[in-house]
């Protein structure tokens, strides 16, 4: 009788450990990817900023999901999502549109493009277009698990069209995402007692503005992280957000204290499309 009850209690402790297992899977592949030797040693010196594990843990990134990056710049996040996601997830890179005009949006989706091109790691990476003044694929419908915003909300606001101007990006974003998909958003984040402020140019969001915009669009707030919050940033700075590192506008006057406050407080919100 003691022997079956110490198999029965063996059995127990192995299931449970099993039953473990994919949380630890998913774990050690994230830190793997951020750990990626293709980053470059510029952008991982800014994890102390930008928090990725932590960021990437709250929005649910796993390796096998099919996630969309909306406007993924020169590729810092790319770095960590393309090998994270290459053998079981999917990758789709929203970038400046293919029939983009402008000088500035044919540069830099070209250069990130090349940046594509240079390594087999970012081989599974598909670049779809966006931009928030009207609607792009960025996914097929209906398909993502996860639509990634990181601090780009300042650059689609229009001070003269008000929240409306951002109202489109976040219907895309609904449109991509499957029934209880999450949107995770990071953005500068503007103090809310200085909504009375010229605030607009200053690269700061009004975090409050930005959940009215998402549950507009259709989503639901499901959760908030401080994980990129900076309490000694105090959104009224000379060059508004740029005055901080990385940036540093004004070069080196007073660089010491800006580098002492470090990169700017960020709001990280999770928003999720209602399941159906």
């Amino acid at each position: 009788m003691k022997a079956l009850t110490k198999f029965v209690v063996l059995a127990g402790l192995f299931a449970c450990t099993i039953n473990t297992l994919p949380s630890y899977a998913a774990t050690n592949a994230l830190r793997e990817a951020i750990n990626h030797p293709n980053r470059s040693a510029v952008n991982k010196a800014r994890d102390v900023h930008r928090h990725p594990y932590e960021t990437l843990s709250f929005f649910d990134v796993k390796a096998d999901s099919t996630v969309v990056e909306i406007s993924p710049g020169g590729g810092w996040y790319t770095e960590i999502l393309a090998p994270l996601l290459k053998e079981k997830g999917k990758y789709y890179a929203a970038h400046q549109p293919a029939d983009a005009t402008s000088d500035y949006a044919k540069r830099t989706r070209a250069a990130y493009l090349e940046k594509l091109a240079s390594d087999p790691v970012y081989s599974a990476v598909t670049v779809t277009g966006f931009a928030p003044d009207k609607f792009y694929e960025v996914a097929p419908a209906g398909t993502a698990d996860v639509v990634l915003t990181f601090r780009n909300l300042h650059n689609w606001y229009e001070k003269d069209k008000g929240e409306a101007s951002l109202l489109t990006a976040f219907k895309t974003f609904h449109t991509a995402l499957k029934p209880g998909g999450v949107l995770g958003v990071v953005e500068h984040r503007l103090p809310e007692s200085k909504l009375n402020t010229d605030w607009t140019e200053s690269g700061y969001m009004p975090q409050s503005m930005v959940i009215r915009v998402a549950e507009q669009a259709g989503f639901v707030l499901d959760g908030t992280s401080e994980v990129n919050a900076n309490p000694k940033d105090t959104a009224d700075h000379p060059k508004g957000v740029w005055t901080l590192p990385p940036v540093l506008a004004l070069k080196e006057q007073d660089k010491a204290k800006y580098m002492a406050i470090g990169e700017s407080d960020r709001m990280t919100l999770k928003f999720r499309k209602k399941a159906e």
